[in-house]
């Protein structure tokens, strides 16, 4: 009885554990995420061409192409996606970026840091 005892309490000792571990990898960046400050592009001052960015934050992380033409932003690409992938964000959110062309546009419901993350993206691939 006293060994069934130790195995129960080392049991659900390593799924709080393992419940932990996942909450804190989760969780992690998820503050700085949400206030990463935005702070818009300017088109007008861009040749033409496909310019590279990415943004380093843990599962936020992700790289972009985007492409201009005649001074508009037509076109943004994937090319490394955050670690969770949320389906339609990224197409929803640059539709609204090529619709303004600009980063400062609402994030998407649900996927506030996400959004952050691809315009961060976008911001780097064009103001660097």
């Amino acid at each position: 009885m006293k060994s069934i005892l130790k195995i129960l309490i080392s049991i659900i000792f390593i799924f709080i554990l393992v419940c932990a571990s996942g909450i804190f990898y989760l969780s992690r960046g998820l503050k700085g995420g949400g206030e990463v400050k935005l702070n818009g592009i300017r088109i007008s001052g861009l040749n033409d061409g496909i310019y590279n960015g990415k943004y380093d934050a843990g599962r936020w992380s992700n790289k972009l192409s985007v492409t201009v033409k005649d001074h508009k932003i037509t076109e943004i690409n994937i090319v490394d996606d955050v670690t969770f992938v949320k389906s339609g964000v990224s197409d929803e959110l640059f539709r609204k970026v090529i619709e303004t062309q600009n980063t400062k546009v609402d994030a998407v419901s649900q996927a506030t840091v996400t959004s952050k993350a691809y315009l961060k993206s976008i911001e780097n691939a064009l103001n660097n």
